[in-house]
C-alpha cells in the first residue's frame, strides 16, 4: 500500500475547505466548480461563465495569435526595453559588440545573455527606486561568437560561462517611467566562474570535494539557471536547471553509475562542449563537479561584496524556480519541480521559523529542514478537469525505506542523489514540472507541467493529473493543502486547465479543457506569477511553428487568467523564436516586467533594435498601461 492509499480516509471537503471559504458569491462557485471536477456546479454552467468572459478580474480584451517580431498588447498598452544583453553594467565599461569579437572578461561587466527569471527588490520607503536580480539562464553560440559555432578554445568557454548566471541592476522611476541605473554600486553580475558557497548537510560530503576544493564547500560559479524565488527576509533563489548538459567525457568509452544516469550525465556533452576545453567539466578527470550544480543558490542583491550560497537541504536536480511561502506556524516553505519529463514535484519546510523582525536572522534558514517529494493519486478520470488526492512523503534518511539498503549512506547522498531517493518512495512521475506559484489570495498553489512527449512510455502510466500519453500541449496542476496549512502533508489537487487547440482536435484531450478556446489557445505553459489582485499570469515556451497541432497558436505568448471563472485570455504575444519567460511587478502594480528571451533562436529576428543585419538580443521589457494604470485591471 502506498502512503497515499492509506490517507485516502482525510475528510475532502475539509481538505478543500469550502466550509470555511464559503464560496458564496457566482464567481466563487464557479472557482469550486473548477476545483472540484465540476460536482458543485454543471460544466454548462462553468463553460457558460468563462465564454461570456464574466471575470471582473481581466480588464482588457483577449487579442489574436501573432506571428511578427515584435510585441503584442492589447489597445491602451505599451512595451519599452529595460535592458538588453551586452548592455554594460557601469559607464565605463565596454559596449556591446554584435560582432561577437567581445572578451569573457568584458562579458562579465554586461547584462548576461538569456534572461529567465527574476525579482523585483524595493528599496524600504523609496516607491521610487528598486533592485532586479535576473537570471542569465544560457548562451546562443549563434550570436556568442563571430563563428556562430562550438567553442574552439578555453577562453571561448569562459565567455559562454561569463554569459550566464544572474545579473543583479539598480532601476528606478523617473517621469513616470522605469528606467536602468547604469553605474550604481549594486550593478553587479554573478556568473559561471563566481566563487560560491556550499551549504546544508551536503556541504563538506567527499561527494562533492574535488582537487581544486579538497574541502567540498567552495564551488566556482552558477550557470543554466531557470526561474526564481525571492524570500521573505530580502534575498534572491536562482535554480539551476540544465546543469547536466554542460558536462561531457574525453573519455568517450566511459561508464556511468546510476546516479550519474539518472542525471543525464553523457560522454558527449548537449551541444555545449565545455568539457573538450575546459578540464572542471571533463566527467573523467572530474566527476564530482556534476554534483556540485543542480542547486538552488542564495544571493543577496543589497550586499555587492556577500558570496552566493548554494542551499544543498533543498535537493539537487534540475531546478525551475522555488515558490516561498510559509506554515501556519511560521516555518518557510519552498515548492520546488524538477523540470524534466518523468521527474517529480518537491516540498521543503524549515526546522526553524521565520523572524520577520529582523531579517538577518534568516539567512541560513534554508540549511535545515525537511524535503518532501509528491504523491497523486489516479483522480477521478473526469475528462475535462479531473481532481483527486495526494500526499507529502518525506526524504529523509532511515525512513519510508531511504537508508543504506536501498544505496543511501546518510541525509547526505539522500539531497545529492535526491532524484534516486524520490524513486525509492513510488513519487510520481510527473510532465516536466516547470514553475509553481502560490495564489496570494486563498494559498492554493498552481504548477506547469508544460509537457511529456514520452508520456505512456518509459513506465510513465497516463493518469491522474497526467492525462494524455505523447502529451505536446502540457496542462496547469493545482492542489489545496489540508486546513490550508502548507505544513500539511495532505491535499486535494486538479487541473486547472488542459491547453490544447480546438481548431484542429474536437474536444478533450487534445482539444484542450473547456476554458481553451479557439482565441486563448495555446501550448507549453512555463512561466507562472500572481500579482497583488490575484490576477495569474501565464507564460510559454512551446511549439511556435504555427502548423498541425500547434497551427493557429502563433509566437510564444503571455496570457492572463482568473483563478475563480477559469477564464483566459492573451495578453501579449513575442517576437519570432523567443520564449516568453520572467515576470515581476513594480510595487503598485503600473509595471509589468517580463523576459523575452532567444528571440531568434533559429534566426529570422532583429528584435529588438530592429537593425539592418541586426543581432538579436535577450531583453528584459517594460509593459505599460497608456493611462497609467494597474496592468490587467
Amino acid at each position: 500500500m502506498s502512503l497515499l492509499e492509506d490517507n485516502q480516509s482525510t475528510d475532502l471537503e475539509q481538505m478543500v475547505g469550502l466550509s470555511r471559504r464559503g464560496f458564496i458569491s457566482a464567481g466563487a462557485l464557479c472557482g469550486a466548480a473548477l476545483f472540484m471536477g465540476g460536482n458543485l456546479l454543471s460544466r454548462s454552467v462553468l463553460a457558460a461563465s468563462v465564454s461570456a468572459g464574466n471575470s471582473k478580474l481581466l480588464g482588457f480584451a483577449s487579442i489574436p495569435a501573432a506571428t511578427a517580431d515584435s510585441i503584442s498588447l492589447p489597445p491602451g498598452y505599451k512595451s519599452s526595453v529595460l535592458i538588453s544583453w551586452g548592455q554594460p553594467l557601469h559607464k565605463n565599461g565596454p559596449a556591446f559588440d554584435p560582432s561577437g569579437h567581445g572578451s569573457a572578461e568584458q562579458q562579465e561587466v554586461q547584462f548576461g545573455d538569456n534572461n529567465d527569471g527574476m525579482s523585483l527588490f524595493a528599496f524600504p520607503g523609496d516607491d521610487n527606486r528598486a533592485l532586479m536580480a535576473i537570471n542569465n539562464e544560457y548562451t546562443n553560440y549563434r550570436y556568442l561568437f563571430p563563428h556562430a559555432g562550438m567553442p574552439q578554445s578555453a577562453e571561448e568557454v569562459h565567455k559562454a560561462l561569463a554569459s550566464e548566471g544572474v545579473s543583479v541592476i539598480e532601476v528606478r522611476r523617473k517621469n513616470g517611467h522605469w528606467q536602468f541605473v547604469q553605474d550604481s554600486r549594486y550593478n553587479r553580475r554573478i556568473h559561471g566562474n563566481s566563487p560560491i558557497t556550499l551549504s546544508g548537510p551536503a556541504a563538506g560530503h567527499d561527494l562533492l570535494k574535488t582537487s581544486a576544493d579538497p574541502q567540498g564547500t567552495t564551488v566556482l560559479g552558477t550557470f543554466q539557471n531557470c526561474a526564481n524565488g525571492q524570500t521573505p527576509w530580502g534575498t534572491y533563489l536562482t535554480c539551476e536547471e540544465n546543469f547536466t548538459d554542460c558536462f561531457g567525457s574525453s573519455n568517450t568509452e566511459q561508464k556511468f553509475d546510476a546516479a550519474q544516469k539518472r542525471y543525464g550525465a553523457v560522454a558527449t556533452s548537449k551541444e555545449i562542449n565545455w568539457h573538450q576545453h575546459d578540464p572542471r567539466f571533463d566527467l573523467a578527470k572530474n566527476p564530482n563537479e556534476l554534483n556540485r550544480h543542480g542547486w538552488v543558490v542564495e544571493i543577496d542583491p543589497f550586499d555587492p561584496q556577500s558570496t552566493p550560497v548554494k542551499r544543498t537541504a533543498l535537493g539537487r536536480f534540475k531546478h525551475e524556480n522555488a515558490a516561498l511561502t510559509q506554515t501556519r506556524d511560521g516555518h518557510a516553505v519552498v515548492y520546488m519541480g524538477d523540470d524534466e519529463r518523468g521527474e517529480f514535484i518537491y516540498k521543503f519546510v524549515s526546522r526553524d521559523k521565520i523572524d520577520h523582525k529582523n531579517p538577518k536572522a534568516n539567512r541560513d534558514l534554508l540549511d535545515h529542514g525537511t524535503l518532501y517529494v509528491a504523491q497523486f493519486d489516479a483522480g477521478d478520470g473526469n475528462a475535462d478537469h479531473p481532481k483527486g488526492k495526494g500526499v507529502w512523503v518525506e526524504l529523509t534518511h532511515g525512513k519510508n525505506g531511504i537508508d543504506a539498503g536501498s544505496g543511501f549512506a546518510d541525509q547526505a547522498e539522500v539531497l545529492i542523489n535526491v532524484r534516486l531517493a524520490a524513486s525509492v518512495v513510488k513519487a510520481t512521475r510527473m510532465d516536466r514540472p516547470e514553475w509553481i506559484v502560490v495564489s496570494p489570495k486563498d494559498g492554493q498553489v498552481y504548477c506547469t507541467l508544460t509537457n511529456n512527449a514520452k508520456r505512456g512510455d518509459d513506465g510513465q502510466p497516463v493518469g491522474g493529473p497526467n492525462p494524455r500519453e505523447k502529451n505536446v500541449y502540457g496542462q496547469i496542476l493545482r492542489w489545496r493543502t489540508d486546513r490550508d496549512d502548507h505544513g500539511s502533508n495532505t491535499f486535494a489537487w486538479d487541473l486547472f486547465v488542459v491547453a490544447g487547440n480546438p481548431q484542429v482536435h474536437a474536444g478533450t484531450p487534445k482539444g484542450g479543457s473547456s476554458n481553451i478556446t479557439p482565441q486563448n489557445m495555446f501550448n507549453s505553459p512555463d512561466g507562472l506569477a500572481f500579482d497583488k489582485a490575484g490576477r495569474l499570469w501565464i507564460q510559454t515556451d512551446g511549439d511556435a511553428s504555427n502548423a498541425g497541432d500547434f497551427a493557429g497558436m502563433g509566437n510564444n505568448q503571455m496570457l492572463c487568467a482568473d483563478p475563480v471563472t477559469g477564464e483566459i485570455r492573451r495578453f501579449m504575444v513575442g517576437p519570432i523564436g523567443c520564449e516568453v519567460t520572467g515576470i515581476s511587478f513594480s510595487p503598485d502594480q503600473k509595471t509589468l516586467f517580463i523576459g523575452i528571451q532567444h528571440p531568434g533562436e533559429f534566426g529570422g529576428s532583429t528584435f529588438p533594435e530592429h537593425l539592418p543585419n541586426g543581432k538579436p538580443r535577450s531583453s528584459v521589457m517594460a509593459i505599460t498601461r497608456e493611462d497609467g494604470g494597474i496592468v490587467g485591471a
